[in-house]
């Protein structure tokens, strides 16, 4: 991260001060080897990870028809009507953006639970096949239209598309439950959106849905293999440089910068 104006409302910061360079010359081999790999991990569980996200867009284009869309637009205005119901003279709703869940070392994530303890009532969308976007970007428009203050989730694969939305001061939350992410608890409404789509379209395009679904799922399970290489190259770096940190000075410029925030 670069300082936008720096000396001015930024400054560097030089966490270096702490190492002991002497020490570290010592490790010098072992280190440019390590980083080496570790950066190779990286780039490959991106490669992974990007190329299945984008196995994706054509699985949906199969399916999102006009009809579902009208279909999910129906729904979403029947949620609305029923949970949402716009507020009198009240001013357009706030958008709030926040990470559910991600792609981690230890596999795919997300925090069901934090949702929970902010919305007791849950919609579980039942998504086998990315449609849940279409459904909560009408009720994202619809609720913020309505005056209420929204907290939208990206999807990690996709951050341009929407995993999930919660209505904290609703008590309300629509979150997407998926084969590989399914729900844990017992939700307040469910909604199939498979059985949203046209049957007739899904019969035909079985085989290739299924053969689409397993590339992508193959594709994710070698991003986080490579990620979990690369946490474990990212300990033995860690395993250099730690002993030959002053972690005590490091804290001290913590604090200085905290003190010099807060005055």
């Amino acid at each position: 991260m670069e300082p936008k104006y720096p000396g001015v409302v930024e400054r560097y910061v030089n966490l270096g001060l702490g190492y002991d360079t002497q020490a570290l010359a010592q490790e010098r081999e072992n280190i440019q080897r390590t980083m080496l790999g570790y950066k190779d991990c990286y780039k490959r569980a991106y490669r992974c990870l990007k190329a299945a996200g984008e196995v994706y867009p054509d699985l949906r284009a199969t399916l999102l028809t006009d009809s579902l869309k009208e279909k999910l637009a129906k729904r979403a205005r029947g949620i609305l009507s029923r949970e949402l119901r716009r507020k009198k003279g009240a001013e357009p709703g706030q958008v709030t953006q926040r990470f559910l869940g991600a792609v981690t070392h230890k596999g795919s994530m997300c925090l069901f639970d934090t949702a929970m303890v902010q919305c007791p009532r849950i919609y579980e969308l039942v998504d086998h096949y990315g449609l849940a976007h279409e459904l909560l970007l009408h009720l994202l428009a619809g609720a913020t239209a309505g005056g209420y203050n929204v907290v939208a989730c990206p999807d990690p694969m996709e951050p341009d598309r929407l995993a999930h939305l919660l209505v904290p001061e609703m008590g309300l939350a629509f979150l997407t439950s998926t084969p590989q992410l399914p729900f844990p608890g017992t939700p307040y409404r469910r909604i199939r959106l498979n059985a949203a789509a046209d049957q007739e379209i899904l019969r035909r395009n079985r085989p290739r849905l299924h053969f689409t679904q397993k590339v992508s799922r193959a594709l994710l399970e070698e991003g986080i293999e490579s990620l979990s290489q690369a946490k474990a190259i990212h300990d033995q770096l860690e395993a250099f440089y730690n002993p030959h940190v002053d972690f005590g000075l490091v804290g001290e410029m913590a604090r200085s910068i905290t003190q010099e925030i807060l005055a």
